[in-house]
């Protein structure tokens, strides 16, 4: 129903904070409700879920962190508490990454997180947080070309580890636009299988 509020917050608590969207108050649940500053005026993207006897709002510093919530809610046995609470104990970029590796035992240390949840975890969302572990493997120093092709690899369903292998080779090439890189990077990746 809500994309973002944007408003004045009145009252931080552990859990929630409490923001003043034109005299409404809005309470809503927050991973780092310390990040804000009582008197602060701040846009909050955020995501209404309602349950049995419950409709609650969640709220996120970006659009991007409404998203991982939204993945980790798709997971079988993670609610709305449970995703913030590993949201608060992570930053989005980690747990992405731990995600991707398949690092179980990595997820289990969050709260109410057991091997079979981590596991659940790795499997529905492993190749499905793109936008956080891509930022990594496309470094300053690659050409734009470069830079897209790599990102058109890793759409094309190759993993990050299968198209970090080929970098550098594609990195020696000299190619002047992202479709020459990506027949080549296609050569070289379909010659490994």
């Amino acid at each position: 129903m809500y994309e973002y509020l944007e408003g004045t917050v009145t009252i931080i608590t552990p859990s929630f904070i409490a923001l003043d969207v034109g005299g409404q108050g809005f309470k809503i649940f927050s991973a780092k409700p310390y990040s804000y500053s009582e008197g602060q005026r701040i846009r909050v993207y955020v995501e209404q879920v309602v349950r049995d006897n419950d409709i609650s709002l969640y709220g996120f510093e970006s659009s991007d962190e409404k998203q991982l919530f939204l993945k980790l809610l798709s997971v079988s046995g993670i609610g709305p508490k449970s995703a913030m609470a590993i949201m608060a104990a992570e930053s989005s970029d980690s747990l992405a990454k731990a995600i991707e590796n398949g690092e179980v035992n990595y997820l289990t240390k969050f709260p109410g997180v057991g091997k079979k949840t981590a596991s659940q975890i790795v499997l529905d969302l492993k190749g499905k947080l793109g936008s956080y572990v891509e930022q990594d493997l496309f470094t300053a120093d690659t050409s734009q070309a470069l830079s897209d092709a790599l990102l058109a690899l890793a759409a094309l369903g190759y993993t990050k580890k299968e198209v970090e292998k080929v970098k550098p080779k594609l990195e020696k090439s000299s190619f002047d636009t992202a479709d020459e890189y990506i027949k080549e990077g296609l050569k070289l990746l379909l010659k490994k299988k």
